[in-house]
């Protein structure tokens, strides 16, 4: 499964052939949960409160970028890497 982007310890990665609703995963301090593009989450949970408000910052900044991941997997394209919070 692709990584998408990286940032403060944060993995995030789109699978292929995923179910819907459109979402991307995360991985962190060993919790992984997944999140609609929009940032709202959809299972799980983060161990820091600070690292949820990142991932949903980031998803906020990149939403367009996400759409577009999430219609490459769906038409079975690559998907693109997306930059990393600063």
């Amino acid at each position: 499964m692709p990584v998408i982007s990286e940032f403060f310890g944060i993995r995030i990665r789109m699978y292929y052939l995923d179910h819907e609703p459109a979402h991307f995963h995360v991985e962190y301090g060993g919790a992984h949960c997944t999140y609609q593009l929009d940032g709202a989450p959809l299972a799980g949970l983060l161990p820091s409160g600070r690292a949820e408000r990142l991932v949903q910052r980031w998803a906020r900044k990149h939403r367009f970028e996400l759409e577009a991941n999430w219609q490459r997997i769906l038409a079975g394209r690559p998907i693109r890497p997306i930059a990393p919070l600063e």
